[in-house]
C-alpha cells in the first residue's frame, strides 16, 4: 500500500484528527491510537485499521513513554487545543530537536495563532468563521450546516491527511520533518475555494439560496416522487436540460426560459408536481442511459445495492456487518486495503506496541503494575 512502513502516533480526540488518522492507516500505515487509562468505552467510531495503546500522561512516567514512542514514529497527529502538548513537554520544538524527520501535524479549530487559537468550538463554528456556512441555506431561511461534514471532515481531517502526505513527500527530498498547522476554519474555506473565486462570475449575486447551485434554481434541486422518495436533479447545460424537459414530458415552449431567476418558483412548481405524478422507480426508468441529470437519493440502507455502487464496490463490509464507505480515491498498483474486522478496544495492543518499540517484558511489566499503561488485550479477546 502506499503508505506502508510509515508509523504514525494519533493522539485520541474527536472525529476529525481520527478521521485523519483512519485515511492514513487504510492506505497503509501503521496507526497507533494512544488513548488515556480508566477510559470505560472509546467513542473513536473511526479506528478502522488502528491499534490501540493506554498511557496514564497524568504520571511523567507515562509522558516520557509517549515521547519515546513519538519520537521514533514518522507522524505524531495530535488534536489539542493550543498549549496542551507545551505543557506534556511534548511540543513540536521538543520532539523536532529529537527527531528532525518527524512530521508534526496540529488538528484545531483555529489554527495554532490568532485570538481564537485556545478557544473552543465545533464544526459548525469553523464553518461560520470560513464565510461558508452564510452561503448555505434555502431562501428566506436562516444560515443551515449540512451535517459536521464541510469544517471537522473536508476541511479538518481530510486537508490535515492531505498536508501529512505532502510533508512525507517532501522529506524524501530534504530528509526534514516540519510541524503542519491545520485549521479547520481555514481547511473548509479552502474547500470552498470555488465558491470564493467564481463570485467575478455571477454564480452568487443573488441572495442565498436564490442561486443557480445553492437550491434556487429548479433544475438543480431535489424533488419528491409518489412514493415518498427523492430524486435529485442537476440539469444545468442546455443540452442537459433538454434532456430534462424530454423525461418528463414537458415542451419547452410552454414554459418559461431556463434562466429567467423570477419564474423560477413557477417552473419549481410543474416539476414538482410532475415528479410527484410518479415513482421513482418509474422515473428512474425514465431518466437512467439520459443525459438529464436525474438520479436516486438513495438512503444508507439502499446505497450498496445500487447497481453503479454493486459493480464498483463501492461500499465494503465488516466482519460485524456494519457497511461503510470503501476509502478513496482507488490507486491502480497500490490501493487501500482496509481492515475489515472489529475497531480495537482501548489500551488492545499496549504490550504488542511496546514490544515493537524496543521495551523489553520487565520494562513492560513494571510499567504495568505502576498504571503508567494498561492493556485490554485479554478482555479484547473474550
Amino acid at each position: 500500500m502506499a503508505l506502508a512502513g510509515v508509523r504514525v502516533i494519533e493522539l485520541a480526540g474527536l472525529a476529525p484528527a481520527p478521521f485523519c488518522g483512519m485515511i492514513l492507516a487504510d492506505f497503509g500505515a501503521k496507526v497507533i491510537s494512544v488513548n488515556r487509562t480508566n477510559v470505560s468505552m472509546s467513542v473513536d467510531t473511526q479506528a478502522r485499521g488502528k491499534r490501540s495503546v493506554a498511557i496514564n500522561l497524568k504520571t511523567s512516567q507515562g509522558v516520557a513513554l509517549l515521547k519515546k514512542l513519538c519520537v521514533q514514529s514518522d507522524v505524531v497527529l495530535e488534536p489539542y487545543r493550543k498549549g496542551v502538548m507545551e505543557k506534556l513537554g511534548l511540543g513540536p520544538h521538543e520532539l523536532l530537536t529529537e527527531n528532525p524527520r518527524l512530521i508534526y501535524a496540529r488538528l484545531t479549530g483555529y489554527g495554532q495563532s490568532g485570538p481564537y487559537a485556545t478557544a473552543a468550538g465545533h464544526d459548525i463554528n469553523y464553518l461560520a468563521m470560513s464565510g461558508l456556512l452564510s452561503r448555505l441555506g434555502r431562501s428566506g431561511e436562516k444560515p443551515y450546516a449540512p451535517l459536521n461534514l464541510l469544517a471537522d471532515f473536508a476541511g479538518g481531517g481530510l486537508t490535515c491527511a492531505l498536508g501529512i502526505v505532502l510533508a512525507l513527500l517532501e522529506r524524501t527530498k530534504s530528509g526534514k520533518g516540519q510541524v503542519i498547522d491545520a485549521s479547520m476554519v481555514e481547511g473548509a474555506a479552502y474547500t470552498g475555494s470555488f465558491i470564493w473565486k467564481s463570485r467575478s462570475i455571477g454564480l452568487w449575486d443573488r441572495p442565498r439560496g436564490e442561486n443557480m447551485l445553492d437550491s434556487g434554481a429548479p433544475f438543480y434541486d431535489t424533488y419528491q416522487t409518489s412514493d415518498g422518495e427523492y430524486v435529485a436533479v442537476g440539469a444545468i447545460e442546455p443540452q442537459f436540460y433538454k434532456q430534462l424537459l424530454k423525461g418528463l414530458e414537458l415542451d419547452a415552449g410552454d414554459l418559461p426560459p431556463q434562466m429567467s431567476f423570477s419564474d423560477w418558483p413557477e417552473l419549481r412548481r410543474i416539476f414538482t408536481e410532475r415528479f410527484a405524478s410518479k415513482t421513482r422507480e418509474d422515473w428512474l426508468k425514465v431518466f437512467d442511459g439520459t443525459d438529464a441529470c436525474v438520479t436516486p437519493v438513495l438512503s444508507f440502507d439502499q446505497v450498496s445495492s445500487h447497481p453503479h455502487n454493486q459493480e464498483r464496490g463501492s461500499f465494503i463490509k465488516a466482519s460485524s456487518g456494519e457497511e461503510s464507505p470503501r476509502p478513496a480515491p482507488v490507486l491502480s498498483r497500490t490501493p487501500a486495503e482496509p481492515c475489515l474486522a472489529a475497531d480495537p478496544v482501548i489500551g488492545e495492543h499496549t504490550v504488542e506496541v511496546l514490544g515493537e518499540y524496543g521495551f523489553t517484558s520487565a520494562e513492560i511489566n513494571h510499567m504495568l503494575a505502576a498504571r503508567v499503561i494498561e492493556c485490554n488485550a485479554i478482555k479484547a479477546n473474550l
